[in-house]
């Protein structure tokens, strides 16, 4: 039965049933709203959509099944979701890449006396002309090894171009690959910026977190936020006031490319500020032991 069978029901009505404009059930079930609850199996019955409530609630449960599938769908297309994959994508093949390149120095070690080490000497062993079945093995693995890494390098450039569309605050301020393997451990930009900057600042430091509660070692300051230069370049003893300067604001970045993804350029001058007056400690240390 459709939703063209309804009969009398009024337009106005909130149930989900009810046919207006273009929309199917499963649209009105994703975005409609009633502001109280009405006795919709009887009203389905009575218009004409249902021949009975038992048939009422096999419907329903048909249209919310494939409301929540294109949910799910839909989530999973998003750019933010792109960026999960890829990132993840690009450290998978990275992580293989050295390792299979460390498995290729070794056996190449035995076949070719001039065979370099690394992903390079993979690229300089895939480019030889084999002349005998190990050496073949070797060329062929080395071949994949270079092929990896040069995915890598592709899926670092999709990151590139693609992290400024999905989250344009948190790729000015972090850099694009940065703000995607945030956004990835995070599970996604809308659980990123519903997060406080501390456990921002701290993801990616995980294991060290869970030591730390354990009581076997210190907290961590920072996690994968450590690899932008705001944190890496600081003396270690500023480190944690650039790590909770560089996660505040990168916080408020997420929420904002969630919530309305305009780009705020303020963002980056207020850190920068911020950062100043953080590295101007070291310069007054510095000009104190001088003297």
């Amino acid at each position: 039965m459709t939703t063209d069978d309804a009969g009398p029901a009024d337009d106005a009505s909130p149930a989900w049933f009810v046919a207006r404009d273009a929309e199917s059930p499963t649209d009105r079930i994703r975005d409609g709203a009633a502001d109280a609850p009405e006795d919709w199996p009887a009203l389905a019955v009575e218009s004409g959509f249902a021949d009975h409530e038992d048939d009422y609630y096999a419907t329903l449960r048909e249209a919310t099944v494939e409301a929540a599938r294109a949910a799910v769908d839909e989530r999973e297309r998003a750019d933010d979701r792109q960026l999960l994959h890829a990132v993840r994508a690009m450290d998978d093949a990275d992580r293989v890449a050295n390792e299979l390149a460390e498995r290729v120095a070794e056996w190449a070690g035995t076949l070719f006396p001039d065979a370099g080490t690394g992903v390079d000497g993979c690229r300089d062993i895939a480019e030889r002309d084999p002349d005998g079945p190990a050496k073949k093995r070797v060329v062929s693995l080395a071949t994949r090894v270079a092929d990896l890494d040069r995915e890598a390098d592709e899926l670092e450039a999709f990151i590139e171009s693609r992290a400024p569309v999905a989250a344009p605050n948190m790729a000015a301020i972090a850099g694009p690959v940065l703000a995607a393997r945030l956004i990835s451990l995070a599970g996604g930009l809308e659980t990123l910026a519903k997060k406080p900057s501390g456990t921002l600042q701290v993801l990616g430091a995980e294991d060290a977190l869970f030591a730390h509660l354990r009581g076997h070692g210190s907290s961590p300051k920072h996690g994968v936020i450590y690899t932008h230069e705001y944190v890496r370049g600081t003396r270690p003893e500023d480190r944690g006031s650039a790590s909770r300067a560089l996660a505040g604001k990168l916080t408020i970045a997420a929420r904002i490319d969630h919530y309305s993804g305009d780009y705020r350029p303020e963002l980056e001058a207020e850190l920068d500020e911020r950062m100043r007056t953080i590295r101007a400690r070291a310069e007054t240390a510095d000009g104190g032991e001088a003297e």
